[in-house]
């Protein structure tokens, strides 16, 4: 079977109907109309030699000739010509309406960039249900467009820092010690002075396990103890973060975890992972546990913080951000998901006052 590779360009509505275009089709469908190619080159705008030129090369490339005649001459479609020309308008009656529907997606999307009053706000984020809800009512209510990239919360950092994203999400246990494992993970890319934390909201972590807890898994040191099969979460995650906390807490080896190699990308795939049968247990969001009609067992509570770089407070887009997470409406929302409250959501926090890595001495007086 013969493949070639066609461009095609999406044209201004005509009559009501979205067009889809290519250059090839184009050639072909005005050698037809008008019976040469130096006419076919006047009706479209071009020089008799670029038609000629383009006419060959797609030839050469197609391995058929396209049209017949003498140069200079009346010329018309070779077979081949007709019955290409004739498969590409097959082709566009048959994906009329997924052409319209494309058409219509891109004229609303880019009618946003227009408008003047709609800001987007692009955010690199360890996977939370909150943010999720965020996104959907950030559109509907505040003209604010959050363009979220769910990763982990390390890679999420990184991206901040790297400029290709202008806002992180991640999130740690509250107030984590000085020498926590946390530390050693968050402190190295954030630098006060340099970042703020945005309130967002505290939520609950614990075990995702299967209704009615059949195992009676309390806690990690049961999951060891009975051998429960395990899912984690991929490495560089904050929940894969939290779990090596909590285990070190506990004293407990991660080698005694049967599944702790294995990961998931999202709580909710964890929850899957269990509904289906294929682990005992994984740490996640009790959110995640309700919706997939799961048990949870309760473990800690944790903050999620919002991140970004000081000197771009002042964007309109973080500042309509600011003022969407400060509102009534949004902090009911947020308190109708299980194991969220609002904490500090919308006020701009130093790191030294949330996180307690940073010992500043005050200065000795000269």
């Amino acid at each position: 079977m013969q493949q070639i590779e066609l461009s095609y360009a999406i044209a201004p509505r005509r009559s009501g109907r979205a067009l889809i275009r290519n250059p090839l089709m184009e050639l072909l469908h005005a050698v037809r109309e008008h019976g040469s190619i130096s006419a076919a080159a006047r009706a479209l705008g071009f020089s008799y030699r670029h038609v000629w030129g383009e006419l060959k090369r797609w030839e050469q490339t197609l391995g058929h000739p396209l049209v017949t005649g003498d140069q200079g001459r009346s010329a018309q479609l070779s077979e081949f010509g007709d019955k290409l020309l004739w498969a590409e308008r097959q082709a566009q009656a048959r994906l009329a309406p997924q052409i319209e529907a494309l058409h219509a997606d891109l004229e609303r999307a880019f009618a946003l960039a227009f408008d003047d009053r709609t800001h987007v706000l692009s955010l690199h984020a360890s996977h939370d249900d909150a943010l999720v809800l965020l996104r959907a009512h950030a559109a509907a209510t505040a003209q604010l467009q959050l363009d979220i990239r769910f990763t982990g919360s390390v890679d999420a950092i990184s991206a901040l820092n790297q400029g290709r994203c202008v806002m992180a999400g991640f999130h740690t246990i509250e107030r984590p010690p000085i020498g926590s494992i946390a530390q050693r993970t968050y402190k190295p890319l954030l630098k006060p002075g340099l970042h703020k934390i945005i309130g967002f909201a505290r939520r609950t972590q614990g075990l995702i396990v299967a209704s009615g807890n059949p195992l009676q898994l309390n806690g990690l040191p049961d999951v060891i103890a009975r051998r429960a099969r395990y899912v984690n979460r991929a490495l560089g995650t904050g929940t894969r973060v939290l779990l090596d906390e909590l285990l070190a807490r506990d004293g407990l080896d991660a080698d005694a975890v049967d599944g702790y190699a294995r990961d998931e990308p999202s709580h909710a795939a964890v929850a899957h992972a269990v509904a289906a049968g294929q682990a005992d247990a994984g740490l996640g969001l009790e959110s995640a546990a309700r919706t997939a009609g799961l048990g949870f067992v309760p473990l800690v509570n944790e903050r999620y913080h919002l991140a970004c770089l000081k000197s771009a407070l002042d964007q309109p887009a973080i500042e309509a951000l600011l003022k969407l997470l400060h509102g009534a409406a949004w902090q009911h929302r947020l308190g109708t998901l299980p194991g969220y409250e609002s904490a500090s959501s919308g006020e701009v926090q130093s790191l030294s006052a949330l996180l307690p890595w940073w010992n500043f001495k005050p200065k000795k007086a000269g």
